[in-house]
């Protein structure tokens, strides 16, 4: 797929794509500043689903009838679209799930419980989200394996000097995320890689705020897995991806047993499909894996590049803002970060604040964001989050500062 030039990307008429942005919220315009929960829904994708129940509403792979036959192609060309968009090798090694959690739990339980032994050690980053800190726990419980921790810097930073000191010949599994949820830094991901690979270990990305901010070639970072979710990528919910090398793929056993992962099952013994679908245990979420497609196409219409263009114009622009609020404390301010603004007012709980400008129609984020051992690290209970999208704009971005400017100053009386 082509990606749209610089010069076709307009703001304003990509809005229109996005009906739930065209509402009031307590009697003002929304401002929807809550993407890195999840993003809005163009038409397009609205408009797959629907198509789907209405004219082909159908099990895949199995039956021989019409419509089986259009949902299968259909299922199987999202399949195609996403191996294109990160550049798999193959389109055998995407694998639909539930999400970004999922495909973390999958590599753990099925790769985790079948290589680790007691004594190997899986190194995670102090900034992960609870999806990639907890199936690694109990995977280390279950094998025996040692759970290392990557520190993060007081900018927000992974703290390289940490990571190539815990990191050794001991080293089986290295699981870390390429953008930060709540600090929005973008980990130097390709090295990472690079220096794990060299003492024999495995990498996961948790890629699930990258793959809507950035171009991922897992052929080019030389991934072994990357798992990410649609619904930040302006897909439905309940989808995700992960991308796994054929040759650890084959190597691992399913994760879950039934219809579809089988090839052949009797009382006395099963054999198991080929990949992908011997990760894919039963009926699937067929609609919306279609709805993933159009987000798929909507990415590619846009261009990835203009989309990360405008959403750093976001961010440098809110930053620069922001900057001049008294009392204004930023939690993250990393080189190099994606579209997302972490941060506490002196004296003025979050959740206040996440009140307030929900009834001023601006909805952001409040609280520790799924990443409590990296606010125990900053010493807060949580932070303000406001994180931006293709859709946002610099006037929304203006409105929210002026917001925060208006409820501080009432606050503080």
């Amino acid at each position: 797929m082509q990606e749209a030039s610089t010069t076709t990307f307009n703001v304003y008429e990509i809005r229109k794509q996005f009906p739930v942005l065209d509402q009031s919220v307590n009697g003002k315009p929304l401002i929807y500043f809550d993407n890195a929960a999840t993003s809005q829904k163009p038409s397009s994708v609205i408009d797959s689903l629907k198509g789907y129940y209405e004219g082909y509403n159908a099990n895949i792979h199995r039956g021989i009838h019409t419509l089986a036959e259009k949902a299968t192609q259909a299922y199987e060309e999202t399949r195609k679209a996403i191996a294109e968009m990160i550049n798999a090798a193959e389109e055998e090694e995407i694998i639909f799930t539930r999400g970004t959690t999922e495909g973390i739990n999958l590599v753990a339980q099925s790769y985790g419980r079948s290589f680790l032994q007691k004594g190997d050690e899986i190194l995670i980053s102090g900034m992960e989200h609870h999806s990639n800190i907890v199936p690694w726990q109990l995977v280390a419980e279950q094998t025996g394996a040692v759970l290392k921790v990557i520190n993060v810097l007081d900018d927000g930073s992974l703290d390289l000097d940490d990571f190539e000191q815990k990191l050794s010949e001991k080293t089986k599994i290295v699981s870390i995320v390429y953008v930060s949820n709540t600090l929005g830094t973008i980990n130097p991901i390709k090295l990472l890689i690079e220096k794990a690979q060299t003492v024999g270990a495995v990498v996961l990305i948790d890629g699930a705020q990258a793959n809507p901010h950035l171009h991922v070639d897992v052929q080019e970072l030389k991934a072994d897995f990357l798992a990410f979710s649609s619904h930040k990528m302006y897909g439905p919910t309940g989808v995700g991806v992960l991308y796994g090398k054929r040759k650890w793929l084959e190597k691992m056993p399913p994760y879950q047993g039934g219809g579809e992962m089988i090839s052949d099952v009797s009382f006395d013994k099963t054999t198991f499909n080929e990949i992908p679908h011997k990760f894919e245990a039963g009926t699937p979420n067929i609609a919306d894996v279609i709805g993933l497609h159009a987000a798929v196409e909507f990415i590619h219409e846009v261009g990835i590049k203009n989309i990360s263009a405008h959403e750093d114009e976001l961010l440098n622009y809110g930053t620069s803002l922001l900057s001049d609020l008294e009392g204004f404390e930023p939690i993250g301010t990393a080189e190099k970060k994606a579209s997302v603004i972490s941060f506490n007012i002196k004296d003025v709980h979050p959740f206040d604040l996440g009140v307030m400008l929900d009834a001023k129609g601006i909805a952001i984020r409040t609280g520790h964001h799924c990443t409590q051992p990296l606010m125990d690290r900053f010493n807060v209970e949580g932070t303000a989050r406001a994180s931006f999208a293709v859709y946002n704009t610099l006037e929304e971005v203006s409105s929210f500062v002026d917001a925060l400017k208006s409820i501080v100053s009432k606050l503080r009386g």
